[in-house]
C-alpha cells in the first residue's frame, strides 16, 4: 500500500525523534514519524528499570523548545520524566504511526526522494512512504550481549538489563551483575538495597564523579578552559572517593570529558550512592569474565563464584545497517555518525542523523534543531 507523500519521513519515536517532530512542526514541515512499538519512548518507558533518575540536571535533559516544569525536581526520576515526554507529544501534536518496522530505505534518484518500506506489525501488511527526507532517529534499539563461554549452559537466569525493573525478586539471590557503566551500577545498587548478594564485573577503568562534580564540570566549561576543568574534576574525584584500587577499580589515564568526547564513554555518575555499598563490600567487584560452567562463574584472575542470576548492563546495538541502503557517507555499520562533530548529523541526498552521536538528550535536541532549520532553508 502506497500513502501519501510527507516532506520528511522520521524513523523513530524515541525523544530523538520527537523533539525533530516538534522543530519541524515550529517550522510547518510536514512530516510522519514511524515507529516499530506501540508507544513512543520506548525505552524509557518498556526497557529501563523503576529507580532510574536522569544523571545530570533536567536544564540539561530538556527537548527543544519546552522546558522541564518548575515544579520537578533538579534530577528527574523516570516517572516524571514519562510525564514530560507525553505532555510533550501531546503540546506538538505528535502521533507517530506505531507498530511500524522499517524493513528497508532507499533514495531513489529518478524521483529524487527517500522510499521506505514498513511492515505494519499488527496487521502484517507492508506499507510503502517517500519523502524528500529521511531523518534517522533510532537511538539504542536493541541490548548487547556478549559473547561469554559457557553462556548457553548457565543453570540460572540471564537477563539484559532492558528486562530489569526492580531488585524486589532477588532478595538474597546471589545476583552478578555485567558492566560497570551508569545503569549496571545503579542495577548493582538496587539490588544491594533490596537484600541480594551482589556483584558487579568492572573490566575497564572507569571515572566515578557525583552529581555535583557532573554538574559544576558542565558549568565551569563555559567560563574556563576544557583542560583545566577537567583536572579540577578529577582532582575533586581523587579527593572525594580516594584510591579505588583497593575497591577492584582503577582510574583512566584520560579525564572524563574527554574520554565522553572521543569515545562517547560516560564517566559514572554515583547519584545513588554505589560507591560506599562497594566500599562497604555490600557490592563486590570482580574482573571480567573467563568462562561459566553450570552456575559457577570463573574470572580472569582464577577465582569462581555461584550465582543464581546475572545481569547484562552492556549496553546496545543499533539496527540500522540492516535497513538503511545506499549510504555510504552518514552512519557506519555500527550506526554511528561517521562525520565528526558537529557535522555528525547530515548526510547526503536528503538524509540526516538525530541522536546517534552519544551526546544524550541535550545533543539530540540540539541535532533536531539543526536538521528542521537545514530542511527549511532547502524548501
Amino acid at each position: 500500500m502506497s500513502l501519501p507523500d510527507p516532506v520528511v519521513i522520521i524513523i523513530g519515536a524515541g525523544t530523538s525523534g520527537l523533539a525533530t517532530a516538534a522543530s519541524l512542526t515550529r517550522l510547518s514541515i510536514p512530516y510522519i514519524i514511524l515507529e516499530r512499538e506501540d508507544c513512543s519512548a520506548s525505552l524509557w518507558k518498556k526497557k529501563s528499570y523503576d529507580r532510574l533518575h536522569l544523571h545530570l540536571a533536567k536544564q540539561y535533559c530538556q527537548l527543544p523548545h519546552i522546558p522541564f516544569p518548575t515544579n520537578f525536581p533538579k534530577y528527574v526520576p523516570k516517572s516524571q520524566f514519562l510525564q514530560y515526554i507525553d505532555s510533550y507529544a501531546t503540546h506538538f501534536h505528535i502521533t507517530p504511526k506505531f507498530n511500524r518496522l522499517v524493513e528497508s530505505a532507499r533514495f531513489d534518484e529518478s524521483i529524487e526522494k527517500w522510499r521506505v518500506v514498513a511492515r505494519n506489525v499488527g496487521s502484517g501488511e507492508v506499507e510503502e512512504y517517500s519523502g524528500r527526507f529521511l531523518v534517522v532517529a533510532t537511538g539504542a534499539s536493541e541490548g548487547f550481549v556478549p559473547v561469554v563461554e559457557g553462556l548457553g549452559g548457565f543453570t540460572g537466569e540471564v537477563l539484559h538489563s532492558t528486562g530489569y525493573q526492580s531488585g524486589e525478586k532477588y532478595r538474597e539471590r546471589r545476583v552478578l551483575v555485567v558492566g560497570c557503566g551508569n545503569s549496571g551500577m545503579e542495577i548493582a545498587f538496587d539490588l544491594a538495597v533490596h537484600g541480594a548478594k551482589t556483584s558487579i564485573v568492572v573490566r575497564s577503568p572507569i571515572h566515578i564523579l557525583s552529581k555535583e562534580m557532573m554538574y559544576w564540570g558542565v558549568e565551569l566549561a563555559k567560563y574556563l578552559p576544557f583542560s583545566t576543568v577537567e583536572s579540577l574534576v578529577v582532582l575533586l574525584s581523587k579527593l572525594w572517593y580516594g584510591g579505588l584500587e583497593k575497591y577492584g577499580i582503577q582510574r583512566p589515564n584520560e579525564g572524563p570529558f574527554t574520554l565522553k568526547k572521543k569515545y562517547g564513554k560516560f564517566p559514572l555518575v554515583d547519584s545513588a550512592g554505589t560507591y560506599n555499598k562497594i566500599k562497604s563490600g555490600e557490592i563486590q567487584v570482580l574482573p571480567g569474565i573467563a568462562r561459566i560452567h553450570g552456575d559457577e562463574v570463573e574470572f580472569e584472575n582464577g577465582n569462581s563464584h555461584q550465582f543464581d542470576t546475572i545481569v547484562f548492563a552492556t549496553g546496545f546495538k543499533r539496527s540500522t545497517h540492516k535497513w538503511l541502503k545506499g549510504d555510504d557517507y552518514l552512519l557506519d555499520e555500527d550506526g554511528n555518525p561517521k562525520p565528526s562533530f558537529p557535522n555528525h548529523w547530515k548526510g547526503q541526498n536528503g538524509l540526516y542523523c538525530a541522536g546517534l552521536a552519544w551526546r544524550g538528550l541535550y545533543g539530540a535536541g540540539m541535532d533536531a534543531q539543526n536538521i528542521a532549520n537545514d530542511i527549511k532553508s532547502s524548501l
